[in-house]
């Protein structure tokens, strides 16, 4: 294996992605495993999946808690992914999970003398910013404090701030894409964020006559595929710093009502907020209040950094990766791993019975 400078030499580089289960686990480690760079990938999950692919190798690992230096030692880059997005109404928990466990991560790093770390930021880091015009990656990343996950991200670039300097040998890498989206996530995605009470079949064209326009509601995603070419470039090449992902076009209210041949009608954002909150306060969804406030704020990205500094081009619009999950959604898609999983024993019943956003 290489250890000599960042960039690595012909086959002989050894991975270790956490997280490799989920939405873009399973999609970087693909993306990795077609590199002929790339001897051995090494899958940090917490429980271990049915589905795998060339060059990867499962461990059952619990950031949060389990001894992180076995599992990193010896690996030329290690893609730090693994993140719980629910239970928003357990934020301790979370906070658990997502910051100290990815302090253990990084630290494990530091500890071990990996070469090279690529974190899994998001456009939920950024400050409230502009919907009109897009912002590089110099905007500040203090989050929006009325959620766990913008807060979780936006504390995890501080730590990262002092990170860097203290451990000079490390190469940081922060990737902050869009909202990002394949057809196998699409049952997951469900769960996380709208919860067992939506039909996936009302995901059709003829059944969606409205689109609701609020006002701020301009997003940017891509596909979960375009991501992972991007995560492998950082990984492979000598990159350092944050590279903001997404692709066209910006999604908002026309540009959907005209993927589903909807007409869109306004609404004010208090109306959408305040429906939301009472069907979160009820556990009927799992998305908080707070999380649709910091939506509403993200400012939209300029990736050009990506494209000049990685070589980076989106292979999918915007558009294409919202239809695939669409798609998704009706056929009740996933994968053969526990995230990602097209139906969890118990089903929607259960997903009700054990409480909406209470459990991870």
């Amino acid at each position: 294996m290489s250890r000599a400078g960042n960039t690595p030499d012909e086959r002989s580089v050894r991975m270790v992605v956490t997280g490799a289960s989920g939405n873009v686990g399973t999609s970087v480690v693909r993306a990795l495993s077609e590199d002929p760079r790339v001897a051995a990938i090494v899958g940090a999950a917490r429980r271990r999946p049915e589905w795998s692919c060339p060059k990867l190798d499962w461990a059952c690992v619990d950031v949060a808690e389990d001894d992180l230096d076995p599992l990193v030692t010896g690996a030329d880059v290690v893609i730090h992914l693994a993140w719980l997005f629910q239970p928003t109404h357990d934020p301790v928990t979370t906070w658990r999970v997502n910051v100290l466990g990815s302090i253990r991560v990084f630290e494990a790093v530091a500890r071990t003398g990996v070469p090279a770390l690529v974190y899994a930021s998001s456009v939920g880091a950024y400050s409230p910013g502009p919907k009109h015009r897009l912002v590089g990656e110099d905007w500040p990343t203090h989050g929006w404090p009325g959620a766990a996950y913008p807060r979780e991200k936006a504390y995890l670039e501080r730590y990262l701030d002092g990170f860097e300097p203290r451990h000079p040998g490390v190469r940081v890498v922060r990737m902050r894409p869009g909202f990002l989206f394949k057809r196998e996530s699409a049952t997951q995605q469900r769960r996380l964020f709208a919860g067992p009470l939506l039909p996936g079949g009302l995901a059709r064209r003829e059944l969606i006559p409205l689109v609701p326009d609020v006002p701020g509601l301009r997003v940017q995603a891509l596909h979960t595929e375009d991501a992972a070419a991007a995560y492998r470039l950082a990984a492979l090449g000598d990159a350092r710093g944050a590279f903001n992902l997404a692709a066209e076009p910006v999604l908002d209210a026309p540009v959907l009502a005209e993927l589903l041949g909807a007409r869109t009608v306004r609404m004010p954002a208090w109306v959408a907020r305040a429906a939301l909150a009472a069907a979160w306060r009820m556990h009927a969804v799992p998305a908080s209040p707070g999380l649709f406030d910091a939506v509403l704020r993200l400012p939209l990205m300029s990736a050009d950094r990506a494209g000049e500094e990685l070589g980076w081009t989106p292979r999918y619009r915007a558009t294409d990766a919202i239809g695939e999950f669409l798609t998704g959604l009706r056929e009740g898609a996933g994968m053969a791993t526990p995230p990602l999983a097209p139906r969890l024993p118990g089903g929607r019943l259960e997903e009700l019975r054990t409480g909406v956003g209470s459990r991870p």
